[in-house]
């Protein structure tokens, strides 16, 4: 764990995600990564309820954090990816984990709040003793009706198991699942009603670029789903001796978009052709499949490991794996 606030992560190690693991598609609570660590300031009890508001009302509805609890259902295993996942961090802010919590939708619908005009405003505990680093306080987002619908986004409250822990947003985070993890709210505090002409928050705008927004729009309306294209990098590369000669086995993940991918390719350096990878086993669109590939090198050297989805009936983006923006650099000595 490094830094404290806003300034604390956590990097998940994919290095260690093996198919041959007893549950190789989950990343144990301990290893999930994290962006940000919970406010020094944040005491017990400050998070008892959550405050929400109807529009234009000054008086709250309260949702208490154990009624929370006591309806929370398991939700399945959803992967969180930070928007900010880069090279400089070897891609490890992204993780997968099995959620327990209540669809957000079912906590409109209950307080009447579903069937009005408008958008939610989702807001967590923010505030720091001191200035950071790397980021501004603010957490919070403005979402429609349809994309909670749509996404069947869930306030949580547990993860693999057991209650949340508090650098993961205890007692309850939003999880967006297929959004990126700037949007999946920590230490819910409020939700409120507000306007269709309702303004960006100050994180819409921080992550505006690195939710692939076209500017910086002027209305929260105006921002684009977050959502995480489809992509896929290798996280590990294994030296094999097979009969005398030394092969290689590459292990990646393929995660992101919104439908399966059945045709994933590889290559090894700008100058050669793109073949496909030996082993696929995805069959529907989970949250992360691995997938693994046999390679010779023709000599020793540095290689660039690029992959594609090759499959035009996939409809869906690519912007960051068409950029080359996962690719990952390979020393070989021995062949």
């Amino acid at each position: 764990m490094l830094g404290e606030n806003l300034d604390g992560r956590l990097y998940t190690d994919l290095s260690k995600l093996s198919p041959d693991a007893p549950h190789p598609t989950v990343v144990p609570t301990e290893r999930f990564y994290i962006r940000t660590r919970a406010s020094t300031l944040l005491k017990s009890g400050d998070l008892d309820f959550i405050n929400l508001f109807a529009r234009g009302t000054t008086a709250p509805m309260r949702l208490s954090a154990g009624s929370l609890r006591k309806q929370a259902r398991p939700m399945g295993m959803h992967l969180l990816e930070c928007a900010g996942n880069t090279r400089e961090t070897r891609f490890g802010l992204i993780s997968t984990a099995e959620w327990a919590g209540v669809p957000l939708v079912d906590v409109l619908d209950r307080l009447g709040m579903a069937r009005a005009d408008g958008r939610i405003l989702v807001s967590g505990f923010d505030r720091y003793e001191s200035p950071s680093a790397t980021s501004q306080p603010g957490a919070s987002w403005v979402f429609s009706f349809e994309q909670i619908r749509t996404c069947g986004a869930f306030l949580a409250t547990e993860m693999n198991g057991s209650v949340l822990p508090k650098d993961h947003g205890a007692p309850a985070r939003l999880v967006m699942p297929g959004w990126y993890g700037c949007t999946c709210i920590k230490w819910v505090n409020e939700i409120r009603l507000v306007g269709d002409d309702a303004e960006p928050t100050s994180q819409m705008q921080e992550f505006a670029v690195r939710t692939h927004q076209q500017g910086s729009p002027k209305l929260a309306r105006d921002y684009q789903p977050a959502m995480i294209d489809l992509a896929a990098m290798p996280v590990r590369i294994e030296k094999w001796r097979v009969a005398g000669k030394i092969k290689y086995h590459l292990i990646g993940i393929l995660w992101g978009g919104s439908e399966p991918a059945q045709r994933l390719e590889i290559r090894f350096n700008p100058e050669e052709d793109y073949v496909p990878v030996d082993n696929l086993p995805q069959t529907k669109n989970a949250p992360w499949t691995l997938w693994s590939h046999a390679w010779t090198p023709a000599a020793p050297g540095s290689y660039l490991v690029r992959l594609r989805v090759a499959e035009p009936k996939v409809r869906t983006r690519t912007r960051r794996l068409d950029t080359g923006f996962y690719v990952r650099e390979v020393e070989v000595s021995d062949i």
